[in-house]
């Protein structure tokens, strides 16, 4: 009898492993792809949206043209997950039944219990969010003078958090529109975490487009107007957008598995304490030894092909693979700028900087996002996307 696999989530880590698992499955299996919409978000690059929401027909896949005719999609909200039943709940579509699924739902923003915060700021978690970002900018603008001009305050100076500070900075520029932005950040440091080389060429690059950057101060509430800090003047604001944090979705609340945070914990073969589900991506804390693999897009990517395969040889009772996250290097954009940072090169051939920026640095990033593309559709998207990448 075939058995039912089911993925859940249309991210980087659920469209890769349904790209793996179309290939790795054979006649004794029936694939079942749940998502809440009908298209991939290319999401590292979902910032351009921000600025020219044309950008988002090169930046979404629809379902079809990565899906298999074989392969059922079904488009819905997961609501729930019964794993002693092997049932995905969902909102409106009747539940599927599962013998092995894999989780793959991303996150939510965690606003870290600082009131107000949530009611008073924008996030950027999916395409809706990058244009509701644009259309309040736009307004703001509007409204605003040279003399008195728009308050844009970004918080969280993470990956998201300086892609969309400098985004708004383009748009700034491209519109001559009378904004300021500023990119508020709790720790000593933008980029936290990461090599000081990386954080301070970002900070440069931030500061050429007339950012302000606001560091070592937490936001301790937030209100319609404005946010207060811990130490520091309250800042105004007629637009907040929060990039602070994730938590796991709501759907896996009363799911009985071993979690944190409502983000599942797995093996670094990808098996959770249910030897039926299998996680990956964000709504996973996936072992590696001392620290778990990074809620990251690379990390997202070089696991879905293991976890696709997994779960084949899970099928055919055959050991499964153990996942090692390998770090190839950083990329970020400020705008129509890029840092690149101990970017693994291809072939072996070692570079002689660790950190770079300019036209090497601004096509590696595009690069890889078509590169994405080319993998879970098609080269010839890939370089219709090439311009708004």
């Amino acid at each position: 009898m075939a058995e039912n696999v089911v993925v859940l989530g249309a991210g980087y880590a659920g469209t890769g492993a349904i790209n793996t698992l179309q290939s790795e499955l054979g006649d004794n299996a029936r694939l079942t792809w749940i998502a809440d919409v009908d298209y991939h978000l290319v999401l590292h690059e979902s910032h351009r949206v921000i600025r020219d929401p044309d950008v988002r027909s090169d930046i979404t896949i629809p379902v079809e043209e990565i899906a298999d005719p074989s392969t059922r999609f079904v488009q819905d909200e997961v609501t729930g997950l019964d794993v002693d039943e092997q049932v995905v709940e969902l909102a409106d579509e009747d539940d599927v039944d599962y013998d092995y699924v894999l989780v793959a739902l991303g996150t939510k923003t965690a606003y870290y219990g600082i009131p107000g915060l949530e009611e008073h700021s924008l996030t950027l978690k999916c395409l809706d969010d990058a244009l509701e970002i644009h259309d309040a900018i736009e307004e703001a603008s509007r409204d605003a003078t040279r003399g008195e001009p728009a308050q844009v305050v970004v918080g969280g100076a993470g990956l998201s958090g300086i892609q969309t500070a400098g985004e708004i900075a383009a748009f700034r520029d491209e519109h001559r529109a009378p904004i300021e932005i500023h990119l508020v950040e709790a720790l000593d440091e933008i980029f936290p975490g990461n090599d000081p080389e990386i954080q301070q060429a970002l900070r440069n690059l931030l500061e050429d487009a007339g950012v302000h950057i606001h560091t070592d101060d937490p936001i301790t509430e937030a209100t319609e107007t404005h946010i207060e800090f811990d130490e520091g003047e309250p800042l105004e604001h007629d637009v907040l957008i929060w990039t602070g944090g994730i938590t796991g979705r709501d759907a896996l609340d009363d799911a009985d598995l071993e979690k944190e945070h409502n983000r599942v914990n797995t093996e670094a073969n990808f098996q959770t304490s249910d030897d039926r589900v299998f996680a990956i991506g964000d709504s996973a804390i996936i072992d590696q030894g001392d620290r778990p693999a990074p809620p990251t897009a690379q990390a997202a990517w070089q696991a879905a092909d293991v976890a696709g395969e997994n779960i084949a040889r899970a099928i055919e009772n055959r050991p499964l693979k153990t996942w090692e996250y390998e770090d190839k290097g950083t990329v970020v954009s400020v705008g129509e700028k890029a840092v690149a940072h101990q970017v693994k090169p291809a072939l072996g051939v070692s570079l002689p900087v660790d950190t770079f920026g300019g036209f090497p640095a601004k096509n590696l990033k595009k690069l890889i996002a078509a590169r994405w593309i080319a993998d879970v559709s098609s080269w010839n998207k890939a370089r219709s996307s090439w311009s708004s990448l």
